[in-house]
């Protein structure tokens, strides 16, 4: 995955995607465990028929649709839930078990489970003193 720890636009990307309803309306947060890395995607009041999480040449797509709510002869008074469809696109990198990624949604919260590849888990390198060590030997 790529993930960075800092981003100099964040700001400017924030002001971004508020203004065009895109990743405001679907924020994440990013969990590392050992082997596996967790998505949890804030969607309160998705209907989980709309959610759909798709794996494809490396992209994780997250797509949703929060419809209106509206009975006949009601009118919006003040609106701040965003409404429509939203979509976030995430760049898989090579480390990743797509084929064992899952996905659970509950109290509004979208959660999705990506393992990573054994190779891609921390193991300990063993130092060896170097070639003079061997010609000693």
């Amino acid at each position: 995955m790529l993930l960075t720890s800092f981003d100099p636009f964040a700001e400017f990307h924030r002001v971004l995607r508020t203004a065009d309803g895109g990743h405001a309306a679907m924020r994440m947060d990013v969990i590392r465990r050992d082997g596996e890395v967790e998505l949890r995607f804030d969607l309160p009041g998705i209907d989980t028929d709309s959610i759909d999480v798709t794996v494809d040449h490396g992209w994780l797509t997250v797509s949703a649709k929060r419809s209106e709510e509206y009975a006949e002869g009601e009118k919006p008074f003040v609106r701040e839930r965003v409404m429509g469809s939203f979509t976030r696109r995430i760049r898989l990198s090579d480390v990743v078990d797509a084929e064992k990624i899952s996905a659970a949604y509950d109290a509004g919260v979208l959660r999705v489970t990506v393992p990573l590849q054994e190779r891609a888990l921390p193991r300990k390198i063993e130092v060896s003193a170097g070639a003079q060590a061997a010609v000693e030997a």
